[in-house]
C-alpha cells in the first residue's frame, strides 16, 4: 500500500500524460484473442480521416470508454477496436482544395497519382482524432487500429461485393439518383440534408397542339421544363378526362408532348395537371417507365444546360431559371407567381442544392436484407437502447429503397468489376484478373467508380477482426457486445452493418446498440459556428482537464434527451475533482498507519457514523452498477456525485473529525481511519470509468500496489454491510442538524456563534437516537448547549422546525438582536420589493415579450421566480423575528 504525498492541487495535464503512457506501455488496453474470461468488445463508429474531435465525438466516445474501463474492472476480456474511416467524398475534396492551392485539379495528376497524393495527406494529417481520443482517455486496443482503405479490409470489401453480385443482390443500371454539381457524385437518399428555402411557384401555360385551349402546370424548377416528355392529370379529373390522349406544345422548345392520365397526380394541387421532367424528378422518373416516356438529359454532371437545351446550353441552372421566366413571361406563357416555402435537398458534404439526375449506378437490392435485419430486431437479438428509436428502426427498414452504392470519385475502394475490350465481357471478382475468362483476351479495364463510403463502413464490426479469415480474434470477439453511436447514423451505419452482418456471418453485429441523443448548448440550440456557441473538447480539456469533461458529459447523458453542455458546467465538474482531491488528502493525513493492511477492525468499535456510511455505499455500488448495466449514464454518475459530495465529504468526513482528533478512544479512531481509508478506496475504482486520470494518480498515491487501478476488481455491493437502522438513526440526526442550521441562517446568527437548542422526541425510542447522536449535533450545528427529553414544552423567544417527529427548539435570546433584526430584513424586503416590481412590470410589457430575444425573456422569468422564492423566505424569516419581540 502507498504511503506517498500528493500535491496540493491536482494538475491534470501531467497527470493525463503520465498515466495514458502507462497505460500504453503496460499493454493495459489490449485484450487477448484467446481468454477463459468472458467477452466484452465494442467496435469503434470509425471518425473521419479527415475529422477534428467535435463534442459529438467527445460524448460518443467518453460513453465507450465508461464501458469498457467498467467491463474490463469487471473481470471481462475488453477489446475496445479503433480506427478511422478513408470517408471518400470528404477526404477527396480536402486533398482537391490543398491542389487547388497549387493552381492544380486533380484530372492535372490523373488517377494513380492523385491517389497516391491522398494516402501522403493521410499519413500527414489522418492521426490528428487518433491522438485527440487519446487525450480524451479513450482505452482502445491500438494494437488493432484499423483503416477502412487497409489491405485486409479492402480485400473483405471485394469479398462481400462479388458474393452480393452472384446472389443477384448487385445489379447496374439507369435510375434517377441525387446528384451533387459540386462534389460531381451520386449520393445516396440518407446523404441529402432537406433544408427550409423560400422560393416560387410558377404557374405556365402549355397550349393544347390542336389550338382548343391551354393548361396549366405549376412548377418550383421552371428551368427543367426544357427536359419535359408529359403533362399528367388524374384520370379520375373530370376537368381533364376528355383532354388525356391530346397533345400540347412545350413552350420556348416548340416540342410536342402528350397529356397522360396517372393515378399519382393530385387534383387538388395547383390546376391538377403537373408537368412530367423524367430526368428530373424522382417521381417523374418512375411515372416515364410507366408510361414509356422518352427521358431527355438537360443538365451535365456540373448542372450546366447540355445541348438538349437549345439556346439555353451553357447556362448555370440558375442562370437558365431566371432567363427562362423571362422568355416565357415575353412569350405570354407565364401565369400567377406565388411565394412558396418548401424543402430543397443540399450535399450533406459540401451543402451544395443537390440535382436529381439519371446515370448508370450499382444498386444492392436491400429489402431481402432488411426483412432479415428487421427480424433480428423483433426477436430480441439486438436491442436498440431506448427502445423509443425501433418504431423508427422498423418504419424505415419497412419502406426502404434499394442502396446506390457507386460513387463518381476517385478516393475509395473501386468497384471489383473489369470489362474485356476484346469481346465486351463483364467480369465481376475479388481477385484482379490477368486476362478475360471468355475469349482469354487482356486488354481489361477496371470499373472507374467506387463504391459509397458506407459499404466498407457496413462491414467494420467483422472486417476489423480479420474476415474473410476465420481468425481468432473473429471467433472470440463477434457478435460484438455494444455499439455506442448517434441516433443520426441509425439508418446510414448500424442498419447497413445488421444487414451485412446477418447476410455475411449469419448473426448479428452487435447485441446491444445505445443510441445517444446530440450534445447542444445550454439554451438546447445546436452548435454551429454561425451561432458561435460550439465548444471545442480539446479547449475544455486544456482548461478543466478530461476527468471533469468526461463526468460532465456522462451526468449529462440521459436516454432520449439531448445533452446540454456549458463551459459553466464543466467548470461545475472540476470543482468536484478539487473535492475528490481534498477528501484524498484528508484521509492520507489522518492516518499514522496502514489501515488497509491492518486486520478488519471489530465492527463493535465501529461508530454510527462508520456502520452509516458503509450502509449508503452498499446502496451506492448498486445503482453505479444498475446504472451502466442499463445504459443510464446520468443516473450511474448522479449516484456517485451524490455519495461522494453529499454523503462521504460533506457529512461523513465531518462526522469523523472528532474522533480522528481526539485521542481517548483509540479503537474508534483506528474504526474511523480504516473506514475512511476503505471507502475512499471504493470509491475511487467507482471513479475510474468516467474519471480515469485522476483515480489513477489517487490509486498510485494510496494504494500503490504494483498495478494500474483500471485493472482492479469493480466493487460490488456484497463488500458492504446494508445496515437500514444506521440509516435511519443517521436521516434523523442529519435532519435535526440541517435543521438547526437552517434557522441560523435564516435568522442571520453568524456561523462562529454558539447557539442553545431543545429536542423533544415524539418518543423514547427517538430520544435514545437524539442522545446517542448529541456530540454530532452540537459539533456540527455549533451549539454550547443542547437538551433533550420527550414532548417537552416550547420555551419562548425560540425558533422552531420539525424533523420526523422530533421538535427542534433554537433559543435566540441573546444570540440576536430581535429589534435590529427586525430592521434589516425590513429594509431588505422593501429593496426587494422595488426590484421584483420592476421585473414584473418588463414581463407585463407586451412589447418587450415580442421584440425581446427568447434568451433574454426567459432570463427575466427566472428572475422573477428567483425573487418570489427569496421574497418567501424572507417573510418567513421577518414572521419568526416579530414572533420573538411579541
Amino acid at each position: 500500500m502507498g504511503t506517498g504525498q500528493l500535491s496540493k492541487a491536482f494538475e491534470p495535464r501531467a497527470a493525463e500524460e503520465k498515466w495514458y503512457r502507462y497505460w500504453q506501455d503496460n499493454g493495459f488496453f489490449h485484450a487477448s484473442d484467446s481468454s477463459d474470461k468472458p467477452q466484452f468488445s465494442i467496435v469503434i463508429p470509425p471518425p473521419n480521416v479527415t475529422g477534428m474531435l467535435h463534442m459529438g465525438h467527445a460524448l460518443n466516445n467518453a460513453l465507450q470508454d465508461i464501458m469498457i474501463r467498467y467491463r474490463r474492472m469487471q473481470g471481462y476480456n475488453a477489446m475496445w477496436m479503433p480506427g478511422t474511416d478513408h470517408a471518400g467524398i470528404a477526404t477527396q475534396n480536402v486533398v482537391e482544395q490543398e491542389l487547388a492551392k497549387e493552381g492544380l485539379t486533380r484530372h492535372d495528376l490523373g488517377r494513380e497519382k492523385f491517389i497516391d497524393r491522398v494516402w501522403e495527406w493521410k499519413e500527414k494529417y489522418g492521426g490528428v482524432i487518433t491522438n485527440q481520443l487519446k487525450r480524451l482517455g479513450c482505452s482502445c486496443d491500438w494494437q488493432r487500429e484499423r483503416f477502412t482503405m487497409d489491405a485486409g479490409l479492402s480485400q473483405a470489401v471485394r469479398e462481400v461485393f462479388v458474393r452480393l453480385y452472384n446472389d443477384g443482390l448487385i445489379y447496374q443500371g439507369d435510375y434517377i439518383v441525387n446528384w451533387c454539381p459540386r462534389c460531381h457524385t451520386a449520393i445516396s437518399d440518407l446523404e441529402v440534408e432537406f433544408v427550409e428555402e423560400a422560393g416560387h411557384l410558377w404557374d405556365i401555360r402549355y397550349p393544347y397542339a390542336d389550338g382548343s385551349g391551354e393548361i396549366v402546370v405549376a412548377t418550383t424548377r421552371p428551368e427543367t421544363m426544357l427536359g419535359d416528355t408529359a403533362v399528367a392529370v388524374n384520370p379520375n379529373d373530370p376537368r381533364y378526362k376528355d383532354k388525356i390522349g391530346k397533345t400540347v406544345i412545350l413552350p420556348l422548345v416548340n416540342r410536342e408532348i402528350p397529356v397522360i392520365g396517372d393515378d399519382y397526380v393530385t387534383m387538388d394541387f395547383g390546376s391538377g395537371a403537373v408537368k412530367i421532367t423524367p430526368s428530373c424528378d424522382p417521381a417523374d422518373f418512375a411515372m416515364a417507365g410507366r408510361h414509356n416516356l422518352e427521358i431527355i438529359k438537360i443538365m451535365d454532371g456540373s448542372a450546366v444546360i447540355n445541348e438538349n437545351g437549345g439556346v439555353y446550353q451553357g447556362q448555370d441552372r440558375f442562370e437558365c431559371r431566371a432567363n427562362v421566366v423571362k422568355d416565357l413571361e415575353k412569350g405570354g406563357y407565364l401565369g400567377k407567381i406565388e411565394p412558396y416555402t418548401h424543402n430543397v435537398g443540399h450535399c450533406y458534404r459540401c451543402k451544395t442544392t443537390i440535382e436529381p439526375a439519371v446515370s448508370k449506378q450499382w444498386f444492392v437490392k436491400v429489402a431481402p436484407l432488411a426483412k432479415a435485419a428487421t427480424a433480428a430486431v423483433i426477436k430480441g437479438k439486438t436491442r436498440i437502447i431506448p427502445a423509443m428509436w425501433e418504431a423508427t428502426y422498423f418504419e424505415w427498414m419497412t419502406n426502404i429503397r434499394d442502396w446506390c452504392i457507386s460513387r463518381q470519385i476517385w478516393w475509395g475502394h473501386r468497384i471489383p468489376v473489369w470489362y474485356c475490350d476484346g469481346c465486351g465481357n463483364m467480369i465481376v471478382t475479388a481477385q484482379d484478373p490477368s486476362h478475360c475468362p471468355a475469349c482469354k483476351g487482356a486488354e481489361l479495364r477496371q470499373e472507374e467508380d467506387v463504391l459509397d463510403t458506407w459499404f466498407s463502413s457496413a462491414l467494420w464490426p467483422f472486417s476489423t477482426l480479420g474476415w474473410p479469415e476465420r481468425t481468432p480474434a473473429l471467433q472470440t470477439f463477434y457478435p460484438t457486445s455494444l455499439l455506442i453511436t448517434g441516433f443520426d447514423i441509425l439508418f446510414f451505419w448500424v442498419a447497413r452493418m445488421m444487414m451485412m452482418g446477418l447476410y455475411i456471418m449469419k448473426d448479428v453485429p452487435f447485441r446491444d446498440v445505445y443510441l445517444h441523443a446530440l450534445v447542444r448548448d445550454e439554451h438546447g440550440d445546436k452548435m454551429s459556428k454561425s451561432k458561435g456557441n460550439i465548444i471545442d473538447p480539446i479547449d475544455m480539456i486544456e482548461k478543466f482537464g478530461a476527468d471533469a469533461f468526461r463526468f460532465t458529459l456522462a451526468a449529462f447523458t440521459a436516454q432520449g434527451r439531448d445533452v446540454r453542455m456549458s463551459e459553466e458546467r464543466i467548470e461545475g465538474y472540476k470543482f468536484f475533482v478539487n473535492k475528490i482531491w481534498n477528501a484524498t488528502r484528508f484521509v492520507m493525513m489522518n492516518r499514522e498507519e496502514d489501515p488497509g493492511e491492518a486486520p478488519r477492525v471489530d465492527r463493535a468499535a465501529r461508530s454510527l457514523p462508520d456502520r452509516w456510511i458503509e450502509s449508503r455505499l452498499h446502496r451506492t455500488i448498486a445503482e453505479v452498477i444498475k446504472g451502466f448495466d442499463e445504459y443510464r449514464f446520468n443516473e450511474a454518475t448522479g449516484s456517485i456525485y451524490r455519495f461522494i459530495w453529499h454523503e462521504y465529504c460533506d457529512w461523513y468526513l465531518e462526522l469523523a473529525k472528532p474522533i480522528l482528533y481526539g485521542r481517548e478512544n483509540p479503537a474508534a479512531r483506528l474504526a474511523a481511519q480504516d473506514t475512511l481509508y476503505r471507502i475512499l478506496k471504493t470509491v475511487i475504482k467507482l471513479l475510474h470509468p468516467t474519471m480515469p486520470f485522476l483515480t489513477e494518480e489517487i490509486w498510485q498515491a494510496v494504494v500503490n500496489d504494483g498495478n494500474s487501478i483500471m485493472v482492479s476488481a469493480f466493487p460490488t455491493p456484497e463488500e458492504y454491510l446494508e445496515d437500514p437502522r444506521a440509516e435511519a438513526e443517521m436521516e434523523l440526526i442529519m435532519g435535526v442538524i440541517t435543521n438547526i442550521r437552517t434557522i441560523r441562517g435564516e435568522m442571520g446568527i453568524a456561523p462562529a456563534t454558539k447557539l442553545r437548542a431543545i429536542l423533544s422526541a415524539p418518543d423514547p425510542g427517538a430520544l435514545a437516537i437524539l442522545d446517542g447522536g448529541a456530540r454530532y449535533i452540537a459539533g456540527l450545528a455549533g451549539l454550547e448547549n443542547l437538551e433533550t427529553g420527550v414532548a417537552l414544552p416550547e420555551p419562548k423567544g425560540a425558533a422552531t422546525g420539525v424533523v420526523g417527529g422530533v421538535q427542534v427548539f433554537v433559543l435566540l435570546a441573546g444570540a440576536i438582536d430581535v429589534v435590529a433584526e427586525q430592521a434589516r430584513l425590513e429594509k431588505e424586503l422593501a429593496k426587494l420589493d422595488k426590484e421584483l416590481a420592476f421585473v414584473q412590470r418588463k414581463l407585463a410589457n407586451s412589447d418587450f415579450r415580442a421584440k425581446a430575444a427568447a434568451a433574454v425573456v426567459a432570463k427575466e422569468e427566472a428572475r422573477d421566480r428567483e425573487l418570489r422564492e427569496k421574497r418567501l423566505l424572507l417573510e418567513k424569516a421577518l414572521k419568526k423575528v416579530r414572533g420573538l419581540g411579541a
